[in-house]
């Protein structure tokens, strides 16, 4: 009985044991499924607050402009070239020897260059004497021409002559003469003939001689007269002068240097221009970068600096197809683009001015959204619209743009609210991410 009762007291001790334990299992259990549901409680309003907080924009269609700033000068737009002359002669490099400062008004006649004339000086002084020398060799030739002439005329006489007398005094009677004086009067009339045969064609040759002569001469006579022809005109040219009045503009070279005393330049190079001035256009340098969707016609505005307080319109003539550096060893390249003004003004536009340019590359009306808006997302352009039960992400397709805004060619619809940053990124993530829109897809260049 004694042992019965101690089994039971232990059986009582042992199930007491087990249900203390069921119960602390259920109490961590019912712990850990308070603070999972708390978790997501948390998490939903944390969500909630995340998604109130969050700048929003709608989405409107507007009036959308670019417009890209460029700086340049003014140019005539027909304008007279002055180049150094193109002589006939072999003068090679012309030195510059005076020369009227940039930007002088002239009028017709006045001298703009003035070029050392000392080359054709002396070439001319050269011909002279070859022509001189040639005039001389040419009168000694026709006096030993004419000498000439005159023996060859008196061996001839004498030839005939002598043969006249050997055939008059001929001995041909056989009965009268021997054999051998018949043979060697045979001889004598035959020496004599060969000798009338060679004074003759003495006489020939040196005439022909003598004409062959005097057209060398006669040639290098030519060929000094034309030296000299070559230096009267290249000095005539030595001085360039102005064809009609207007301001006298020195050309730069590819450095942005003009010509100067001493310096040399080839036949047909141009020194500078007189530009007509009735009618200016302005040439402009484009960032490459801003250059994409340039094209002829579109809208311009220049302001002249030295005249800030008005603007003229124009309209883009002309865009370089390749964009290229203003200044040699610089890696930033620009597009070259001439706008032509709807007016010019006399009084104030002047060639070589600096102007300021505006230009209107992209007007429409379309839907425009902030550029934070939009996401690089997986290498796709996509905004957050926002919807009854938070934000989806939307793929867009982007237009133009320009440093703030961005053109959406497709995605929206107008009215649509749109998150200015993505929902998905913590505050910080989204802080250190700030200003990583997604850029504006280029556009083909100029033309």
């Amino acid at each position: 009985m004694v042992t019965r009762g101690k089994r039971t007291e232990a059986g009582q001790g042992l199930g007491a044991w087990g249900k203390g334990a069921a119960k602390r299992r259920s109490f961590l259990i019912g712990i850990l499924v308070l603070g999972a549901v708390g978790l997501g409680v948390g998490h939903l309003l944390r969500g909630r607050v995340a998604s109130r907080d969050l700048s929003t924009v709608t989405v409107t269609r507007t009036k959308f402009v670019r417009r890209v700033h460029a700086d340049g000068n003014l140019r005539a737009v027909k304008a007279t070239p002055i180049a150094a002359p193109q002589s006939e002669g072999d003068f090679g490099a012309l030195k510059v020897a005076w020369l009227a400062p940039d930007g002088t008004a002239v009028k017709k006649g006045d001298v703009l260059v003035r070029f050392d004339p000392s080359a054709p000086e002396k070439q001319l002084r050269d011909g002279e004497a070859d022509r001189a020398s040639a005039d001389a060799q040419l009168r000694e030739q026709q006096i030993k021409s004419k000498t000439a002439a005159a023996d060859s005329k008196t061996d001839a006489d004498l030839a005939n002559d002598e043969l006249a007398e050997t055939r008059k005094f001929q001995s041909k009677d056989k009965e009268i003469f021997s054999r051998n004086q018949i043979i060697e009067s045979e001889v004598d009339e035959r020496l004599a003939t060969a000798k009338q045969d060679h004074a003759q064609k003495a006489e020939q040759i040196q005439g022909r001689l003598a004409k062959s002569n005097n057209a060398v001469i006669a040639v290098q006579r030519e060929k000094a007269d034309l030296s000299i022809s070559h230096a009267k005109t290249a000095l005539e040219s030595m001085q360039l002068v102005a064809p009609h009045d207007g301001i006298f503009v020195l050309k730069r070279n590819w450095r942005g240097e003009i010509p100067k005393l001493g310096d040399s330049m080839w036949p047909g190079q141009e020194i500078g221009e007189l530009p007509l001035l009735d009618t200016m256009e302005a040439e402009v340098f484009v960032l490459e970068v801003d250059g994409s969707g340039l094209a002829d016609k579109q809208p311009a505005e220049i302001v002249v600096e030295a005249r800030p307080d008005h603007a003229y319109a124009g309209k883009i003539r002309l865009v370089d197809k390749l964009a290229k550096p203003r200044q040699p060893g610089s890696p930033v390249q620009y597009f070259a683009v001439v706008i032509a003004l709807d007016q010019t003004d006399r009084d104030v536009m002047k060639p070589g001015q600096r102007v300021q340019a505006t230009l209107v590359l992209d007007q429409e009306d379309a839907l425009v959204v902030p550029r934070q808006a939009v996401i690089d997302h997986e290498g796709k352009n996509v905004v957050f619209r926002k919807t009854p039960t938070g934000f989806e992400s939307v793929p867009v397709e982007l237009g133009a743009a320009t440093a703030g805004r961005i053109v959406i060619k497709s995605g929206l619809i107008d009215g649509d609210v749109i998150a200015l940053r993505d929902p998905t990124r913590t505050d910080d993530a989204a802080g250190s991410a700030a200003g990583s829109a997604a850029p504006a897809p280029a556009k083909p260049g100029p033309p």
